[in-house]
């Protein structure tokens, strides 16, 4: 494999919409999305099922709601690719890019202020798994975060029992494998946390 990872930015659109159309979901995954929802209000997201007049129309109105937030850069993350080839995604943004409370449910946003990451999602080609992706695109969050002076990075991992074949959040042992450490629960997530001072 030759692995690299890009900051997802407009001008790599094609191959977010390539991966998540061609290669993300092609192992009967429960989910279908463009990972836009964590990024939208409950109210933006009830804006959205009004568009949609049939169920054929979904995944054209979610594109293109996938499409502005690439544009405006409220949908930020990175994709890993193998030569050339998109093969990986991790949802990333700034905590303050989040609505207070996402149409999700979730609750990941903190003000600008606190300079904090929040690692919301993993979609990895089914190929590819088990293959140290996710942990590289993790690592590289991480590296970014320091860099650009982000006092910590966190994520929200579900609570299993067992192993979870589409784990959108990713298992709590790949946090603790970068030296992130359990700060609470909230219901079925764990807050995993890694301070970059």
């Amino acid at each position: 494999m030759n692995i690299t990872i890009k900051p997802l930015t407009p001008e790599l659109s094609a191959d977010y919409f390539d991966f998540f159309e061609n290669r993300a979901f092609t192992d009967d995954s429960p989910y279908r999305c463009y990972c836009q929802l964590y990024q939208m209000t409950k109210e933006q997201q009830k804006a959205l099922i009004e568009k949609i007049t049939d169920l054929s129309d979904a995944g054209r109105v979610s594109r293109q709601v996938a499409e502005e937030q690439i544009k405006s850069g409220a949908l930020r993350g990175y994709l890993a690719f193998d030569d050339g080839v998109a093969i990986g995604w991790c949802n990333a943004n700034d905590r303050a890019n989040f609505p207070v409370e996402s149409c999700t449910g979730d609750r990941f946003y903190a003000p600008a202020e606190k300079r904090e990451k929040a690692v919301v999602c993993f979609e990895i080609a089914p190929e590819y798994r088990g293959k140290g992706i996710a942990t590289a695109l993790l690592q590289r969050v991480i590296d970014d975060a320091r860099a650009e002076g982000y006092i910590a990075v966190e994520g929200y991992p579900v609570i299993r029992e067992e192993r979870f074949e589409w784990d959108n959040a990713g298992p709590i042992r790949l946090y603790e494998k970068v030296g992130f450490v359990k700060v609470a629960v909230q219901g079925q997530k764990v807050v995993m946390r890694k301070e970059l001072k």
